[in-house]
């Protein structure tokens, strides 16, 4: 058997570290690159996606897609990448309308909601297709 198939929990550390490269090159080309926002919540990829993704697709190789320890890591990564794109991305329009509000205030305070803490669809595709071909690559498929 394969190296990475007896240490499947270096893929989603090394889909994660592509994920945030990635990342990080995407903030350079959209001129805003902030080593916070690299590392941090939301935006292109969802480095979620990619981790979840990517533990996924190696379980799904290595045990078959139907097995029920893949079975199991489908439906967590069904869960996360659905927290992601919904109830993280709603959290962040709250934060973003605190913060209006917070600035309309004749005293404004110094604190300012995280605004960037979901995923557009997009972002989260982006990411799973980063976890699915690490995993794939690492897998030798």
């Amino acid at each position: 058997m394969h190296f990475f198939a007896h240490y499947i929990i270096l893929i989603p550390v090394l889909s994660w570290v592509t994920a945030v490269i990635l990342k990080g090159f995407y903030g350079l080309r959209t001129k805003k690159f902030s080593l916070s926002q690299t590392l941090g919540s939301g935006g292109m990829p969802s480095v979620h996606s990619a981790l979840v993704t990517s533990v996924t697709t190696a379980l799904g190789i290595k045990y078959g897609v139907f097995s029920d320890i893949f079975t199991v890591a489908l439906v967590f990564s069904m869960i996360i990448i659905y927290d992601a794109i919904n109830v993280r991305f709603e959290a962040g329009l709250h934060a973003k309308a605190l913060n209006q509000l917070n600035c309309m205030k004749e005293k404004p305070t110094s604190y300012n909601f995280n605004e960037s803490i979901g995923h557009l669809p997009e972002e989260a595709f982006a990411g799973s297709v980063i976890g699915i071909i690490v995993a794939m690559i690492l897998m030798n498929v």
